[in-house]
């Protein structure tokens, strides 16, 4: 059974993959992110988002470029395909099917 914690941490990647693969260039800073995590619900700091941004580098769902100290993930195909429900990353929440 998972934690509570580690269920919040990929319910919050989710929402991260989700906010950059509806950006043109698939790209946000991670101040946006934590922005778009508190509109869910997810009021974190900005070290706690990135740490998910390096878990999901990690998972290979995104790239990080790194701009000064600001973070910058880019989705990978990997990343789109878990979003668009055609493959699952583990280590992510899977997506629910779009009514």
């Amino acid at each position: 059974m998972v934690s509570f914690e580690e269920y919040s941490a990929r319910d919050a990647r989710l929402i991260i993959l989700r906010g950059l693969s509806v950006e043109t260039d698939g790209t946000l800073n991670e101040t946006l992110l934590t922005m778009l995590l508190r509109t869910f619900g997810h009021n974190r700091s900005r070290d706690y988002v990135r740490t998910q941004i390096r878990k999901m580098e990690e998972l290979g769902a995104v790239t990080v470029t790194e701009a000064g100290s600001v973070l910058i993930p880019s989705i990978t195909r990997a990343g789109l395909d878990h979003v668009e429900r055609r493959s699952i990353i583990e280590g992510i929440a899977r997506p629910s099917p779009e009514v």
